[in-house]
């Protein structure tokens, strides 16, 4: 048989969208791959019988016979793994002592246990090609792509159990005590994301994030909310208070939402307050024209990028003065929020690129809408909060420390910083 017509008789049906007939030609690099695979996980559940054969070789029955024995193979037995679907044919142990025995002996393969029908990076695969932009109808294509034709098994239901599971998972993670949890900053934001299949086609969801006491960053809280109402937001917070989390943040960072802040003080008064800069110079640049917007952005910058608080403050007051007379509007839009918008100042400086705007929360969601442009948004509310969850909770991973989170200890002690330096004059709490 030629090489050609090997490869013919390899080409497999690959059904798209539209139900329309792809063949696709299965390499013989693939299959050698596959073939070398299948031979060394072979040998190796070989060789873990001959082990444990080995182990019980002492064992005799009444007879004098080894107690401990194979027989024969389990029937035989389709994983899929990522270098395609290998078939196994498991070796089986029996006990000649029998069921009754007290003593019997059960053997379970630790390479291949029972009922294993994919190997755990398959079940790594499918939740990250869901989360990626992979459609659940898509999704058997895109495995027949990279592990073969046999993908049956990952099918688009399997993706509806993942979203099931996630939604188990989301409500356990929501009910975790807090009670040894203490965070020196929160990120606060809320996403709005389209729900196709209820009443109101747009769900705002409330997201926290926290930096930790070693200058980690991790998902706080998420939360279906309503239009970053006081309420959705209070109702949030005080769950986290009702779990244990009861030592106020140092610094909450967010948008002009009034919700979210009038919600803080109520339930964490001693927090204090900085406003995120992107979000502010965006309010305000819509308030002026197009064509004063490119210089107003620069001198905005002077402010947020001042080496001291006493340059931003002239930077600050330099604004006001060149555009109030003509856009009061914008220049109103500023001047309301001056405190919060310098607050970052009385923390170390190493600090301030992460607390001068949300972009910890920003930079995650623009996966997350990446994931809900492919499917043109969710079909549930519940099935879009466990999405995000799940989004966010794969991105933590690679989350980077704090820049100088050596300095977070001195932050929770109330340790006094000026313009991001420690004041050695005076150790007590700022």
């Amino acid at each position: 048989m030629t090489n050609s017509q090997t490869l013919k008789e390899k080409v497999r049906p690959m059904s798209d969208s539209t139900n329309t007939a792809v063949a696709r030609p299965v390499s013989p690099l693939d299959e050698l791959v596959r073939e070398g695979a299948r031979q060394l996980l072979q040998r190796a559940l070989e060789l873990e019988v001959a082990e444990v054969l080995t182990q019980f070789d002492d064992v005799r029955d009444d007879a004098g016979r080894h107690r401990i024995v194979r027989n024969g193979h389990l029937p035989e037995r389709t994983l899929l793994t990522g270098a395609g679907p290998l078939d196994l044919r498991q070796p089986r142990v029996r006990d000649r002592a029998g069921k009754d025995a007290p003593d019997q002996v059960r053997f379970t393969s630790a390479i291949l246990p029972p009922y294993l029908r994919r190997s755990p990076s398959m079940h790594a695969l499918i939740p990250w090609l869901y989360l990626k932009g992979i459609s659940a109808a898509d999704m058997g294509e895109a495995l027949q792509s990279l592990v073969g034709t046999n993908a049956a098994n990952l099918s688009a239901g399997v993706v509806l159990k993942l979203k099931e599971e996630w939604s188990c998972e989301l409500e356990a993670w929501k009910k975790r005590d807090l009670a040894t949890s203490e965070y020196v900053y929160i990120w606060a934001d809320g996403i709005y994301f389209t729900i196709r299949l209820d009443g109101d086609d747009r769900q705002c969801i409330l997201v926290l994030i926290g930096a930790t006491k070693d200058g980690r960053k991790e998902l706080l809280a998420v939360q279906d909310g309503y239009r970053e109402s006081e309420q959705s937001w209070h109702e949030l917070l005080v769950d986290l208070k009702k779990r244990g989390l009861v030592i106020a943040p140092k610094l909450a960072v967010g948008d002009g939402a009034l919700g979210f802040w009038a919600a803080l003080r109520k339930v964490y008064p001693d927090t204090r307050e900085q406003r995120c800069w992107m979000h502010k110079s965006g309010n305000v640049l819509d308030k002026l024209p197009r064509s004063v917007q490119p210089r107003a952005k620069d001198d905005l910058h002077q402010i947020w990028m001042a080496e001291t608080r006493q340059d931003a403050e002239a930077a600050f007051d330099l604004f006001l003065e060149k555009y109030g007379a003509k856009y009061p509007k914008a220049a109103e839009c500023l001047e309301k929020d001056r405190a919060a918008l310098l607050a970052f100042y009385d923390f170390p400086a190493e600090h301030w690129k992460h607390l001068r705007t949300t972009n910890p929360i920003e930079s995650t969601f623009a996966t997350v809408r990446l994931r809900h442009r492919r499917t043109k948004g969710s079909g549930s509310r519940d099935a879009c909060l466990a999405m995000v969850y799940k989004l966010v909770e794969h991105a933590q991973r690679h989350w980077r420390k704090l820049d100088g989170h050596q300095l977070i200890p001195q932050v929770l002690a109330g340790r006094r910083f000026i313009d991001g330096i420690i004041d050695t004059t005076n150790r007590s709490a700022a």
